[in-house]
């Protein structure tokens, strides 16, 4: 199966074999025509108006994550995208170039800020956005930076989205947008990612997933490819 194909996603078990067809899916549109959920959607199925407010893509979010348990988080162009368990250890290797963070951070590689939210997030894991601001002591009045730091730690694989969970009210029902739960890729995918993330090395793994992509997005020159997976 390719981008290139002529494929709608109707149900969220669509969406799970995609996932698990490709290994790579971005949520919304970007720089590459078709690479995304936006583009391929079913009727009725990106959103749909009324009272309700539904907005089935994103509700299935949090039960794709669980069910799967794949890799999502804003790894491409600041946008979120889905990475099966197949694909992710390559791809964090890469954009890991290798390091651990804790080695990233002793070469000086990281900053401080990067250091604490990152420590944060592996002692509390799974934690939601609104507990780790609350409890990193971020916000107009605390240290500045939250989303620039936690998105750039996606970027590198060292943190991931692992659930979304939803306010409730007095009745127990929930509403509102799903927030976001943040683990490590070691601590939600466990030993089927630790075990083989450092695998290859870094350059091995690079070629691994070009050839992949090169596969699924046969429309997309070799340069871009090589560009999109340097992030």
């Amino acid at each position: 199966m390719t981008y290139s194909d002529n494929f709608k996603i109707g149900s969220m078990k669509d969406l799970m074999e995609l996932i698990d067809a490709v290994g790579f899916v971005p949520f919304f549109t970007n720089d590459i025509p078709g690479f995304s959920i936006e583009e391929h959607i079913g009727p009725g199925c990106w959103y749909t108006d009324g009272d309700n407010g539904f907005w089935p893509a994103w509700e299935w979010k949090g039960p794709v994550i669980r069910e799967m348990k794949c890799a999502y988080g804003k790894f491409f162009q600041n946008k979120a995208m889905y990475i099966s368990d197949k694909w992710f250890p390559d791809f964090a290797n890469c954009r890991r170039d290798g390091y651990d963070f804790d080695s990233r951070y002793e070469d000086g590689l990281s900053a401080l800020k990067d250091k604490e939210l990152f420590e944060l997030v592996d002692n509390n894991a799974p934690a939601s956005s609104k507990y780790l601001k609350r409890v990193g002591g971020y916000g107009s009045t605390g240290k500045k930076g939250f989303d620039t730091i936690i998105t750039r730690l996606q970027k590198q694989c060292y943190v991931i989205i692992s659930d979304f969970r939803y306010e409730v009210d007095k009745t127990g029902k929930e509403y509102g947008w799903g927030i976001a739960e943040y683990s490590t890729p070691e601590k939600f995918l466990g030993r089927e990612f630790s075990d083989n993330v450092y695998k290859h090395t870094p350059e091995e793994s690079f070629e691994r997933v070009v050839k992949h992509l090169k596969k699924i997005l046969p429309d997309v020159g070799e340069e871009k490819v090589r560009r999109i997976l340097k992030g």
